[in-house]
């Protein structure tokens, strides 16, 4: 197995099908939706089998001050052969050789020391960061 890696946006087909692996979405999501949001991308790592995407990463930016890693994704086949780690290092190079040194992410449940390990600091409680949730209000503040 040679791994190939890859600066340039997957085919929307193979991104919505590394996606779907994730359960961070609805499949029925259309290959449109995934080609749009590529669109959106800044920076990006893709990990390739042969012709078959197995990692991916992405970050958005306004290219100078801060970027936001959006997309962690290693095929669960592929997981714990350091993948993530290869994807993750790519990407922030990619920021760092833009001059951008304020990178962040959000990390799902339970991989936090995965982060960690790799150059990332957990942020305190009394930092900054927010994350709107849909329906949900705070009723000390209606």
């Amino acid at each position: 197995m040679e791994i190939i890696f890859s600066t340039e946006a997957p085919a929307a087909q193979s991104f919505k099908r590394l996606y779907d692996t994730t359960n961070w979405g609805p499949v029925e999501r259309d290959v449109g939706f995934y080609a749009d949001a590529l669109r959106g991308s800044w920076a990006l790592v893709a990990a390739y089998d042969d012709d078959r995407l197995i990692g991916f990463a992405r970050a958005i930016s306004d290219g100078k001050l801060h970027a936001f890693i959006t997309e962690m994704i290693v095929d669960p086949a592929y997981q714990r052969r350091r993948l993530g780690e290869q994807l993750l290092k790519l990407l922030v190079e990619q920021c760092h050789a833009s001059g951008i040194t304020d990178i962040q992410l959000f990390c799902a449940k339970g991989k936090a020391d995965f982060y960690v390990k790799n150059g990332f600091s957990k942020r305190p409680d009394d930092a900054p960061g927010m994350q709107y949730i849909p329906g949900v209000r705070n009723p000390q503040h209606s």
